[in-house]
């Protein structure tokens, strides 16, 4: 048995060349989403600022939902500690100092960073180089590229933008430490002037008594505080690396399913492929007296000694795979760049195991079919290949295209954030009909395009039909590689343009401004005094859940939005959602104005009082004094600026709202201010757009990222699955060229075959693909799709230059020689 597999691999090595290509790169793909998925585990960040400091302690780290088990979901603000808890902490057993950290948003040379008191120094620790320490109001620490680059020594004054406006500060230091980002200490009572949240720091480090360990000391600190030593202590330290968990864990689960169910595909087809080519052989096998049982090995035998290599081959690219794909996820802000990278050995057991799991499953079916076969029908079938599938795989195609419609249908019903996750499998789901269907669906599109087209090529067609089996083995991959390209670039395209459309729709301003470092109250009261200014809002976002009664979004938390009401009515103000019930004049103090639909869904009316949980973990109670007709792409709960400002990480408004007085030119208006405010950005609601654009994008990178990869993985797939269905039709060729036919002529009816192949999975992979960003569009509440153009045009290209290339190219080479030789060859 062993001597047969070996010849066999041998004398039929571009045979298995698909088969070990699908699962190199399947195998390298499942450990680098293993090395993801690890990485979102340990979400190991080395702390900088808190290195100095054993402990760190800082606000709850997240809410812990109350429908679902041990799940936690960070909130979008930074969790800081209540100041008088400073004492507490510092009198708990075994602790020798409690340091707070303060911190307040500042702008330096137009660059917005985050400034720290300087009793914080100690947590890293901070080394002065030169100068002293801040001793007094004004004075200020920085290292030594920002003075460098400010061309600042200790002594002279620097310009800092502080509380939206800029003002004059004394450097009396350079200070060094283990920190990447720029370093600014100011004066303690500074920092505590101009923190976000009045009474509250960021975080404390906790530094034990001599001889006291670090554990007993954590142990003993307050239970309803999050306590971190080690590793995490840089989760207390950078903002996002708990909010990295969820990407990672998508990005990682989601495209590991994805691979998997890419690479049972291929390999099917490929492992079919390889079988179909050698029935007649098979045949002879089973003539000269072998069991079926013994052809079944023989079979998988083979597969899996090409899968092993090849796995073998997948990991060390796996690893350079995982560490690429989590940079560039890095560098496109999806995950904060401090966060490492880990891959473990169980990513990369895994990540083998499951890629040697699938080809032994294919092979298995494969191989069973084969052996199954008599020797005289299989001879038959290797004469005259079949064209139509089974009555199982029927039967199961048809339950994978119901699947499909189900999952259509129910995604139209769904909220945004659902109707994503549902949406998707679709596109799954929809590929493995084609795939089960493969051979029939190749008849169909060879008649239709022959009667649509007018193809003068009549044996191209015959080909196309007569070898529909092995064609299929390429329409697969092509398809999903289509489906999945189209549907999730549409549909996150689809989503991002409903979110920011519906977002905008919102408000009615003239001019939007947007400070460095947040906009503040003197700034917006510098605006409103501006002649030709009707009125003026801050406008304030962040997320958080609507907790009594619980509105039940978990992990997708509503947006909040704060607005200022006595510049945000209807008539002459800037807030554009029309109200239904009671007046957003009355949205002041603790008050709060929900969407209609959610307030019915939670049976909440206006008068009633209903819990608040806000973006940093703070709980408010307040009276809902009106409903709003809000889309249901854009739910947002709003309530007043001076509610949600003190709950957010700046503490300040991210914009301001203004609306121009009758017969004010916007333009000459939007320069006075601009003059009025040095350093503040001014437009109109394009800003508001890019703001909340940018937000879209992150999630929107994840999407374009696993189309992109899934639709190399299938195309690459696809060509090694062409490349050996064309060769094996060598002696076909040269027996076309002995009957008179010309190189040219070949090579045209190729490219005719390959054509018809293209052109019905690109046919194919739209179908699957509207059948998740329709649905998904009607769930957003834009009814139809949007996005540019473009996409569709370049994957049609892409699917066309998958296999016209492969074919040509594969075609010289099965030509290369004289059609008398290359009959005449072996195998």
């Amino acid at each position: 048995m062993i001597k047969i597999v070996l010849a066999g691999l041998r004398f039929r090595a571009a045979g298995f060349a698909a088969t070990f290509v699908a699962v190199l790169l399947g195998c390298a793909l499942l450990v680098a989403c293993g090395g993801l998925f690890e990485t979102a585990l340990r979400l190991d960040a080395p702390p900088q600022r808190y290195a100095g400091a054993p402990v760190v302690v800082t606000g709850p780290i997240g809410f812990a939902l109350p429908d679902e088990e041990s799940e936690t979901v960070p909130y979008a603000e930074r969790p800081r500690v209540a100041a008088d808890r400073l004492a507490e902490i510092a009198a708990s057993p075994g602790v020798a100092r409690a340091v707070p950290d303060v911190s307040f948003p500042a702008a330096l040379a137009g660059d917005p960073l985050t400034a720290h008191g300087w009793a914080s120094a100690a947590l890293a620790p901070f080394d002065l180089h030169a100068g002293t320490e801040p001793r007094r109001s004004g004075d200020v620490v920085l290292d030594a590229g920002s003075a460098a680059r400010l061309g600042a020594v200790p002594g002279a004054g620097v310009e800092i933008t502080v509380a939206g406006a800029p003002r004059t500060f004394t450097l009396v230091g350079i200070a060094a430490g283990p920190v990447s980002e720029p370093v600014l200490l100011a004066f303690d009572a500074d920092a505590a002037r101009w923190a976000p949240t009045p009474g509250a720091v960021d975080a404390i480090g906790v530094f034990p008594e001599p001889g006291v360990a670090v554990a007993d000391v954590a142990a003993a600190l307050p239970a309803d505080l999050a306590v971190r030593t080690g590793a995490e202590r840089g989760r207390a330290e950078f903002a996002g690396i708990d909010a990295a968990f969820l990407p990672l864990i998508l990005l990682s689960a989601i495209f590991g399913g994805m691979v998997v169910v890419v690479m049972a595909l291929v390999v099917s087809a490929t492992v079919g492929l390889s079988v179909r080519q050698r029935h007649r052989e098979l045949a002879l096998l089973r003539a000269a007296g072998a069991t079926p049982r013994q052809v079944s090995r023989m079979v998988v035998a083979e597969t899996m000694t090409v899968s092993v290599l090849a796995a073998l081959a997948g990991v060390p690219l796996g690893a350079l795979l995982g560490s690429w794909i989590f940079s560039v996820t890095a560098a496109r802000g999806v995950v904060p760049a401090v966060l490492q990278f880990h891959q473990g050995l169980v990513p990369f057991a895994a990540g083998a195991l499951l890629a040697l799991v699938v080809p032994w499953v294919a092979a298995a079916i494969a191989a069973r079919a084969a052996g199954a076969t008599r020797p005289i029908a299989a001879l038959g079938e290797a004469a005259i290949p079949a064209v139509s599938t089974g009555p199982l795989r029927g039967q199961l195609a048809l339950a994978f295209a119901a699947a499909t419609v189900v999952l259509a249908g129910t995604t139209m019903f769904l909220d945004p954030a659902t109707a994503s996750a549902v949406g998707g499998p679709a596109l799954l789901t929809g590929a493995i009909a084609v795939g089960l269907r493969g051979p029939e669906l190749i008849v169909m599109a060879a008649a239709l395009l022959g009667r649509i087209a007018g193809l003068s090529n009549h044996l191209a067609i015959v080909n196309t039909r007569s070898r529909a089996m092995m064609f299929a083995s390429v329409l697969t991959p092509v398809t999903l590689a289509v489906a999945i390209a189209l549907g999730n670039s549409y549909a996150q395209t689809t989503r991002n343009d409903a979110v920011a459309s519906a977002y905008v729709a919102q408000f009615t301003a003239d001019l939007v401004v947007a400070a460095p470092a947040g906009s503040t109250a003197e700034q917006l009261a510098q605006v409103r005094e501006i002649p030709g200014v009707a009125g003026a809002t801050p406008l304030i976002t962040s997320k958080g859940w609507i907790e009594q009664p619980y509105d039940g979004r978990g992990s997708d938390p509503a947006p909040l939005v704060g607005i200022d009401a006595a510049n945000a009515d209807q008539e002459s103000g800037t807030f554009a959602v029309p109200v239904v019930t009671g007046s957003i004049a009355d949205l002041t103090g603790n008050t709060v104005a929900l969407p209609q639909a959610r307030a019915e869904a939670l049976g909440i009316t206006v008068g009633e009082r209903v819990g608040l949980l806000l973006g940093d973990g703070a709980r408010a109670e307040v009276t809902v004094v009106a409903l709003l007709d809000a889309p249901v792409s854009q739910e947002s709960v709003v309530v007043p600026a001076a509610l949600l400002a003190p709950h957010t990480t700046t503490g300040a408004a991210s914009q301001f709202l203004v609306r121009a007085a009758p017969d004010t030119d916007a333009t000459a208006l939007g320069d006075e201010i601009g003059r009025r405010l040095p350093g503040a950005t001014v437009g109109d609601t394009g800003l508001l757009a890019a703001g909340v654009q940018s937000a879209l994008d992150v999630e929107a990178w994840i999407n374009y990222l696993l189309a992109f990869l899934a639709f190399a993985y299938a195309a690459i797939a696809s060509v090694n699955t062409l490349a050996v269905a064309v060769l094996s039709r060598r002696r076909e060729l040269a027996v076309q060229r002995l009957a008179g036919a010309t190189r040219r002529q070949v090579m045209g009816m190729l490219v005719i075959e390959s054509g018809i192949i293209a052109i019905a999975a690109v046919a194919l992979g739209t179908v699957i693909a509207l059948c998740s960003v329709v649905p998904t569009a009607v769930a957003v509440g834009a009814g139809i799709p949007s996005g540019p153009v473009w996409i569709f045009l370049a994957v049609a290209v892409a699917a066309l230059a998958i296999v016209w290339p492969a074919t040509l190219l594969t075609a010289r080479l099965a030509m290369r020689h004289r059609p008398i030789d290359t009959i005449a060859l072996p195998g």
